[in-house]
């Protein structure tokens, strides 16, 4: 159903600490003999292994100077069609990002990123800020930003403090997401706080005040100032799978529509049945209810059940997607990464007020390095009996290495009672060091 996602990952104790902890683990005693340095080797390892805190010899100047620089460069070409007066969208664009990360001074580290999204030739599409609204949109407005700028703080046991604008999302993105696939992504000014001191779970918390969307500064759309206290446990000692408890208290200060309370719980995993194949399940449900100066009072569910079988490097998978209407105000996200998630024709960005059932079945697989994935949607209502239409999407994408990556992308959504029939493609090409 989604795109690959990349998952947050919480840092651990630094390799300086686990080889000073090993200097130090005594030898075995002799038979009968009491061996105190033994003893007290034993206990200076113990210390350091509570504390675990890094061991450090570089300079102020040696973090700042010996950091790293990263570049990522995407060329995208986005075309779309639709069945309305609007002139079709020819999207040309590059974007490029160039961050520098500082080296570790006391556990801290700096990341600085910025971000260019240029169009190549004349803007023949809406970017939602360039004023064509004869055309469809492609929002990819051209701009300069600072797409991220925080400081991270690594030298408590198991923990990860960082503070700033960042990229963060959460499980599959349903909830918080970066928005990845656009030139302008989704950025977070937050305090995230991730911990995994307790056996195979990974507590993150945290704090959002600002969500910087995709329309950029430019668009007075740009941002979601809020503030939204977060917070999400996965538990990964289950050989069935990992499971997923989390409540999210959106509270959009320009937007009191906007802001809801939401509380989850989300299992997913795979198990082997033969050597060559594997069963694989995701379930999901959560609850939203109205939060802070809400003006609405409402309560509707989410609701996701999926089952696939990847067998001899062919993936298949069925689902439904359930986001519920109470009496016409329907299951909101406008936080995630909303491109993966009911189709990639974009036509359920808000979801309805009669809510949304999305019936999807999708088949992916490998070709010589090429990974191909074709997906087809069937939409209906939550309430109402209402039918919507259906999508098919199909996408071809090649790592050619580590560094370069090409693909390709295709989207129709045919109406049966909402929107309008919908042609979208896609090209692209990627560096990244």
């Amino acid at each position: 159903m989604n795109e690959t996602l990349t998952p947050l990952t919480p840092y651990t104790a630094t390799e300086g600490t686990t080889r000073m902890k090993t200097m130090l683990t005594p030898l075995p005693a002799r038979k009968g003999q009491r061996n105190q340095k033994s003893l007290l080797a034993l206990a200076i390892g113990s210390l350091l292994a509570s504390s675990a805190t890094p061991v450090l010899s570089q300079t102020l100047t040696d973090a700042l100077t010996g950091g790293a620089v990263s570049l990522e460069v995407r060329y995208r070409y986005e075309f779309v069609d639709q069945d309305n007066p609007l002139d079709q969208a020819h999207a040309s664009t590059v974007r490029t990002r160039l961050g520098y990360r500082t080296g570790d001074f006391q556990g801290f580290e700096v990341f600085a990123e910025a971000e260019d999204v240029t169009a190549v030739g004349n803007e023949n599409y809406n970017s939602t800020i360039n004023d064509t609204t004869d055309h469809s949109v492609v929002a990819d407005p051209t701009e300069t930003e600072v797409n991220q700028i925080y400081v991270r703080y690594k030298g408590l046991p198991d923990t990860t403090l960082t503070y700033g604008r960042q990229r963060f999302a959460l499980d599959n993105h349903r909830f918080i997401g970066t928005v990845g696939w656009r030139q302008n992504e989704q950025t977070f000014d937050a305090f995230i706080g991730a911990n995994e001191s307790l056996p195979d779970t990974t507590i993150t918390a945290g704090y959002l005040y600002n969500a910087n969307r995709i329309f950029s500064d430019a668009s007075p759309n740009g941002n979601f100032p809020m503030q939204s206290p977060i917070l999400n446990v996965q538990y990964q000692g289950l050989a069935a799978g990992t499971l997923t408890a989390y409540g999210y208290l959106f509270d959009f200060t320009t937007a009191d529509v906007n802001s809801t309370q939401n509380f989850g719980l989300r299992f997913t995993g795979g198990t082997d049945v033969t050597e060559d194949a594997k069963v694989l399940y995701t379930l999901e449900y959560a609850i939203q209810k109205d939060y802070a100066d809400n003006p609405q009072s409402f309560e509707a569910a989410y609701w996701l059940a999926e089952a696939g079988l990847a067998a001899y490097g062919v993936t298949v998978k069925v689902g439904m997607e359930t986001l519920e209407s109470d009496d016409g105000r329907s299951f909101q996200t406008p936080l995630a990464t909303l491109h993966a998630m009911n189709g990639w024709a974009d036509q359920f960005l808000v979801t309805p007020d009669d809510g949304l059932q999305d019936l999807y079945v999708s088949a992916g697989a490998a070709v010589k390095g090429v990974k191909l994935l074709a997906i087809f949607h069937d939409y209906s209502s939550d309430i109402n009996s209402l039918s919507y239409g259906s999508e098919l999407g199909l996408l071809a994408a090649y790592p050619v290495n580590k560094h370069y990556t090409v693909g390709a992308k295709f989207a129709s959504y045919a109406e049966d009672g909402r929107g309008v029939d919908t042609d979208k493609a896609w090209l692209w090409g990627q560096v990244k060091f």
